[in-house]
């Protein structure tokens, strides 16, 4: 059992075990949250120190343990830049004349998941200590908005998925919402200035979740009236915890306003149109983007290519026609990072979009070759070359799952052949990966004619 001090309760805190006054009093049920009412009590009672077989919770797996001496000191460091992030950064700034796309996006992949941690580390920090470093927030933004601006096309395709099950969700959607939002802001020629602000602001807005009990936030099931009423106060609650450290104003509304709506049908204030902040104006979008396009623990993602087509058509105009424009130039309408049938009858996936025509993304074949031995890179919309339509998620795993195969395939012969007396003897032609045409009817619905 680890000890807790009682120094160390605050209130909202929820533990992942009991926590006990010895072996078998139970103090506090696991994941029901520390009241200001039972750390008066225990103090009064003068019990100084717990026990409990889990760890410190902010709503799933984010593994935190709270304990004293060299395990906080570790705690402090991990407010700062990690010595980890800092180190990937300098590595990425190596490798930027490194023409292998595969190296670059290990890289990117290596980078984001370190900052990944270090929004994680935010939260620890808060939960643990109510402290937030706002100095060190911003220099690290900073970095970030210059490494999304160097790697837009690389970091748009790290896929959510592979940190569902890894990460916190409240870590994966703010690093994917500030990501997409400062990938925005750099469509819109936003001054770095205002977007480190925007990126702070992206970070922590659902930091008010910390105050609500994890069971709410994080469950697979519908939630109660009660429930939801209770997850409609972490704006608010997020303000209040912005307000309290003193963060500028504008980082404040930001954190306050990221579910206003621009017709008035938003949360807490209904506020509408010019009376909303550009900032939460900005993470409106891009959190809803990340919110339809990634799997949550009641449902599986849809695509991104649906979350776009949902934004786009904006109904009840309930976000800024200037921010969706600006979502749509950076990830195109076929998103960065899908996979895409083309009329050429051949697989690939979008890499970048395409600053003229938001429907004619750059596209990267997922078996040819250009002639020097690279993956082959073709712009769509030119030479009759088009975009059919977007593979589904099935699809996209049993093409991805052949080609896997096809490249095992090929290793094993090469590496038979090698092993083997000189034969002159043609190898047999490869294979093209393809599937059949499909309607393109959802596709051709979609009308961008007004952010053109």
């Amino acid at each position: 059992m680890d000890t807790i001090t009682l120094d160390s309760l605050h209130e909202n805190l929820t533990f992942t075990g009991d926590l006990m006054i010895d072996g078998t009093f139970v103090l506090l049920p696991q994941t029901a949250p520390v009241t200001k009412e039972l750390i008066n009590a225990v103090r009064e009672w003068e019990f100084t120190s717990f026990y409990t077989e889990g760890n410190l919770s902010l709503g799933g797996d984010i593994g935190i343990s709270i304990s004293t001496g060299e395990d906080e000191q570790k705690d402090d460091k991990s407010g700062k830049i990690g010595d980890s992030l800092k180190k990937a950064i300098e590595r990425s700034k190596n490798i930027q004349l490194d023409n292998s796309d595969n190296a670059r996006m290990e890289m990117v992949q290596k980078v984001y998941d370190e900052y990944m941690n270090y929004i994680e580390s935010i939260f620890t920090h808060y939960a643990t200590h109510k402290e937030i470093d706002q100095e060190d927030l911003s220099e690290t933004v900073k970095e970030l908005c210059v490494f999304i601006k160097e790697n837009k096309r690389f970091i748009l395709r790290v896929n959510a998925l592979e940190h569902t099950n890894q990460k916190n969700f409240l870590v994966t959607h703010s690093m994917r919402t500030t990501v997409l939002a400062i990938a925005i802001a750099l469509q819109l020629r936003m001054p770095l200035s205002k977007m480190v602000d925007l990126g702070v602001t992206s970070i922590i807005h659902e930091i008010g979740m910390l105050r609500l009990p994890p069971q709410i936030y994080m469950t697979d099931k519908k939630l109660t009236p009660g429930e939801r009423s209770q997850i409609l106060k972490h704006p608010v609650l997020g303000y209040t915890i912005v307000k309290d450290l003193s963060f500028p104003l504008n980082i404040q509304l930001g954190v306050l306003e990221h579910h206003e709506k621009e017709n008035g049908t938003g949360y807490p204030q209904k506020k509408t149109g010019d009376k909303i902040s550009t900032n939460a104006k900005i993470i409106s979008v891009a959190c809803s983007y990340e919110a339809i396009s990634s799997p949550r623990s009641f449902r599986g993602e849809r695509t991104t290519f649906e979350a776009i087509v949902e934004l786009l058509q904006n109904r009840d105009r309930s976000y800024d026609d200037s921010i969706i424009r600006g979502l749509l130039y950076t990830v195109s309408l076929f998103p960065i990072g899908s996979y895409v049938y083309l009329s050429d009858r051949k697989i690939a996936q979008v890499i970048d979009s395409n600053p003229d025509n938001p429907k004619a993304p750059v596209v990267q074949y997922i078996t040819e070759k250009a002639p020097d031995g690279s993956p082959k890179i073709m712009n769509t919309g030119v030479n009759g070359l088009n975009i059919v339509r977007i593979l589904s998620k099935n699809e996209e795993k049993d093409i991805l799952k052949l080609v896997e195969e096809k490249y095992k395939a090929i290793e094993q012969a090469q590496s038979e052949a090698a092993a083997a007396p000189v034969v002159n003897k043609p190898m047999p032609a490869a294979g093209t990966a393809s599937v059949q045409p499909a309607d393109m009817s959802q596709t051709e619905e979609v009308d961008i004619s007004q952010f053109s």
